[in-house]
């Protein structure tokens, strides 16, 4: 296991709490932004336990690299969402912060899987 690994393990599974644990908190910055977006605010808190989730199955990675595999997939998959999501609703000047998240779980999936 690189170093490089664990660092961009270590910035997603960060990332990744923080913004899970802001949505599940229910944060009024989250909350004006998802709906900003068209989100439906009962939908905040799941999508902030899937992000929670996938920082969890990246830890659980460094273990069972199949899992972090899965985990860094759905990060992504989610992320591409979201910026779908903003693109969808015209919101490109907020497009940066998912954009930074994507890039964060594109580079945990690929590094995950050079790793396997």
């Amino acid at each position: 296991m690189s170093i490089a690994l664990v660092a961009i393990l270590s910035m997603t599974v960060l990332a990744n709490v923080v913004a899970g644990a802001s949505d599940v908190a229910r944060n009024r910055w989250t909350l004006e932004n998802m709906t900003k977006y068209g989100v439906p605010q009962s939908w905040i808190v799941p999508l902030g336990l899937v992000k929670l989730a996938g920082a969890l199955g990246l830890l659980a990675g460094l273990a069972i690299p199949a899992l972090g595999i899965a985990a860094a997939a759905g990060l992504v998959l989610y992320f591409v969402g979201a910026v779908a999501t903003l693109t969808r609703a015209r919101g490109y000047a907020d497009l940066v912060y998912p954009g930074f998240y994507l890039v964060l779980a594109t580079a945990s999936l690929v590094m995950t899987i050079v790793a396997a």
